[in-house]
């Protein structure tokens, strides 16, 4: 069960006027069914649901039926169908909650539903916790000779493979105990850094675009790098940091704290490093990570170019960290229908061959999209699935260029566990982190080079290919210097070092000078950055996967383009069909797409400088 967020503008654009003269949004009875997810899809009244939960209830004590007799072959047989049955109809249950609750967040009924699910999740899963400890407890080698011995376990192989795997970093029952009483302590660095950094950071106020008084925030720091209004642009960057100076001792504490709970964790659970207990879970080689970093650091010269393009065109004398997402092509905007953007899908993904499209054009008949904004809906976007039934999206529609992106990429998430969801057992249908990005952002490279091959003139073309070229800069560049940053504080605490705030903001902001060379002039408000990005936070070494999940993508988009059905067969049979039944870094491998190489990142790079070069031509013609 996966939820994607990504988080896109709150104005709704509709042909058919639902705003009603007051500005309010409209209510979902405004909204025509053809728009709004049919719930009925998982249950046709409240008394179905009831039922299915209480079937669960019932479930919960059998599991003490299995604790103390997982040592022969029949009986784990039947408890791991005994397991995922339960399981299965409980991620019926509490994703159909969660969807119903993200359409009107001030249904309280919905809301109880949701509760209610959450607890009896928690206690299902306090229920089956033996399982892992148990099966730990067996002789090296018992699992698989199970699986030899009795036929109808084949088919947990690889689960059972990737479970016991988990063995020499898994401790006892009572030391894993503890390890769950102190975790709350080691979360106190993550939890302190989300209440000061999203509720209480002072920001000051400053002058907007029209020159009236308004507060910094997130969001207007966000969207005031893309305005046209250069000292506006300044005026946003430079005040967003102004907290972060005031108290950077503060969050260099906190990150701190954070490197230092994996640091232990890794240790404790017996890992080499820290970056080896992140990647081992799913089975992705340290080297992965390494070469993501080595192979970009050998192609800078490629952003520096872009920096370079930028400055010359912008007619900049200096750039600044807070010109990179200023566009050359002011203007040039264009708004879609929600039915031009479905027939632009099935245009633009139509290299992805037969079966995708005709699966897409079911999910855009059958109410699997909830589009439009309403009141008390979720915002952002998302693809989620129960593994029964059928995926879900959740869009906020606004008719915009970014929308129409958004659309595609929730589709690729859709189909990815459609697909795997029709061709793998319940308990392979789910898929890993380390792949959730790439058939998303498959889509969004078909898009992107469907619109480009389709613009009708030079100017709508360069301001694409701009796009993807600022998507590369902030996905590809960015993510991987924030994973470099990573990288290098974590191997200095291995060492005994942790660096103090003056040294963490020396160290990005000498980062950030690599990685956009001498074109770029780092402002000391960018050295601050490190303090800004909640993923440093969060989330243990996660942003090397938008990365490596990108390259992904663009190989994958250059091979189907240019192999036909070859790779359409491996792109749909051997990855998106292929949910967790392998190890994620095979399901790419067996593709095509070898992430263990800079094979991909090398052919990211080319495409990167083939827009580059076309780019430059095209602004040359348009100066004629």
């Amino acid at each position: 069960m996966k939820k994607y967020l990504f988080i896109i503008a709150m104005a709704i654009f509709m042909s058919n006027n639902l705003f009603s003269q007051t500005g309010e949004l409209p209510k979902r009875s405004d909204i025509q069914d053809k728009y709004k997810w049919d719930l009925t899809h998982f249950y046709k009244n409240e008394a179905e649901f009831e039922k299915d939960f209480k079937t669960i209830q019932n479930a919960l004590p059998k599991y003490k039926d299995f604790q103390g007799k997982l040592n022969n072959a029949n009986t784990l047989n039947q408890f791991l169908e005994f397991h995922f049955q339960t399981i299965k109809l409980y991620y019926k249950l509490v994703v159909y909650t969660s969807l119903a609750k993200d359409l009107d967040l001030n249904n309280q009924n919905n809301m109880s539903l949701y509760n209610r699910a959450t607890k009896l999740g928690a206690d299902l899963s306090e229920k089956s916790s033996f399982f892992n400890p148990e099966l730990f407890s067996l002789p090296n080698g018992k699992i698989m000779e199970f699986v030899k011995t009795n036929p109808k376990l084949k088919q947990y192989e690889h689960y059972l493979d990737a479970t016991i795997r988990m063995k020499s970093h898994t401790l006892s029952q009572d030391q894993e105990r503890l390890m769950a009483m102190v975790a709350p302590i080691s979360e106190v660095p993550d939890e302190t850094y989300s209440i000061l950094n999203d509720g209480e950071l002072p920001f000051p106020i400053i002058k907007d675009e029209d020159g009236k008084d308004v507060r910094v925030s997130h969001g207007r720091y966000r969207s005031g790098l893309y305005s046209t209004d250069r000292e506006y642009r300044k005026r946003v960057y430079q005040g967003t940091y102004v907290p972060y100076g005031n108290l950077i001792n503060t969050f260099a504490t906190l990150y701190n704290g954070r490197v230092n709970s994996r640091l232990i964790n890794s240790k404790i659970r017996n890992y080499s490093n820290v970056v080896e207990s992140c990647l081992y879970p799913n089975n992705i080689p340290v080297s992965v990570y390494e070469n993501l970093i080595k192979a970009t650091n050998d192609n800078l010269k490629s952003l520096h170019r872009w920096a370079a393009m930028k400055q010359k065109y912008l007619g900049y004398s200096e750039l600044h960290p807070y010109d990179t997402y200023a566009t050359l092509f002011p203007g040039q905007s264009k708004n879609y229908t929600f039915e031009e953007a479905e027939e632009l899908m099935y245009k633009a993904l139509a290299p992805l061959g037969k079966d995708y499209i005709d699966a897409l054009r079911i999910s855009f008949k059958n109410r699997w999209m909830d589009v439009y904004e309403t009141q008390g809906k979720r915002s952002g976007a998302y693809s989620n699935s129960s593994g029964s039934v059928h995926p879900w999206i959740l869009l906020n529609w606004a008719g915009t260029v970014d929308d129409v992106f958004t659309l595609a990429h929730e589709i690729g998430h859709n189909m990815h566990s459609y697909f795997s969801e029709k061709n793998q057992p319940f308990h392979y249908a789910d898929y890993a982190t380390f792949v959730a990005e790439v058939a998303s952002t498959t889509n969004e490279a078909l898009l992107l080079d469907y619109l480009i091959d389709n613009a009708k003139t030079k100017e709508e073309e360069a301001a694409l290919i701009e796009k993807f070229l600022v998507n590369a800069q902030m996905t590809y560049f960015r993510q991987t210097r924030f994973a470099e940053f990573e990288m290098l504080t974590h191997q200095a605490a291995q060492n005994g070092k942790f660096y103090n705030s003056d040294e963490l903001t020396k160290l990005f902001a000498d980062l950030y000078q690599k990685y956009w060379g001498p074109n770029m002039v780092t402002d000391k408000e960018e050295g601050l950055s490190w303090a800004r990005i909640p993923h440093l936070y969060h989330y243990n070494l996660y942003v090397f996967q938008y990365s490596t999940g990108f390259a992904a993508a663009q190989a994958f988009s250059e091979k189907i383009k240019a192999e036909g059905q070859p790779a359409i067969d491996k792109y749909l049979k051997n990855f998106i069909s292929a949910g967790s039944s392998v190890y994620p870094i095979d399901a790419l491998k067996n593709a095509g797409v070898d992430m263990s190489t800079s094979a991909p990142i090398n052919k990211m790079i080319e495409k990167f400088n083939k827009y580059l070069d076309r780019l430059e031509a095209l602004l040359k013609e348009m100066k004629k």
